[in-house]
């Protein structure tokens, strides 16, 4: 009988975690398959007095059988105007990254990737981009940056990306 990864272990408890402080940061995250604890979707909502303060993004995390000790894939399936996240959906943020490149280690938590993620949408990082005309956009004219967002938010990031029912993990664990 094989033993189960440190996965199957951690990523019940870190989502348990998360949706306990949803009231705090309304995150909503659950497997996309359920019971399927290797691959999650969350709803991320845009950070309050920025350009993507009411959308929903919807995001899937994937973690590998090597997590913790690799980052999970996460990206962004809901399509955003940001300089720090492609067409395809992939995040330029540190703490996807092992080092030298970036700054993840087995301490970082769902909700602590998730955070930062809203974070990022909240304080660009046109010095690192992944879409370089986005970043001269952010740096060179904001107003049509903050109207660019603002438009892409309308048209994609509305409410019909709500999980549709409600998700216990209590149930799984």
């Amino acid at each position: 009988m094989s033993k189960p990864d440190i996965r199957t272990k951690r990523v019940p408890v870190e989502l348990k975690r998360l949706n306990a402080s949803y009231e705090v940061h309304c995150i909503d995250c659950k497997p996309a398959d359920e019971g399927d604890f290797t691959k999650l979707q969350a709803i991320v909502p845009g950070p309050k007095d920025s350009s993507y303060q009411r959308g929903k993004f919807k995001v899937s995390i994937e973690f590998t059988a090597q997590y913790p000790f690799q980052p999970p894939v996460v990206k962004f399936i809901t399509p955003i105007y940001h300089p720090n996240i492609d067409n395809a959906g992939k995040i330029c943020l540190d703490i996807l990254r092992l080092p030298p490149n970036g700054s993840y280690n087995p301490a970082i938590t769902l909700e602590s990737i998730l955070l930062s993620i809203q974070l990022l949408l909240a304080s660009p990082n046109p010095d690192d981009p992944l879409q370089s005309n986005i970043a001269d956009v952010y740096k060179h004219d904001r107003e049509t940056f903050y109207k660019n967002a603002r438009e892409y938010t309308e048209k994609y990031a509305t409410d019909d990306c709500e999980p549709e029912d409600d998700f216990d993990i209590a149930y799984f664990l």
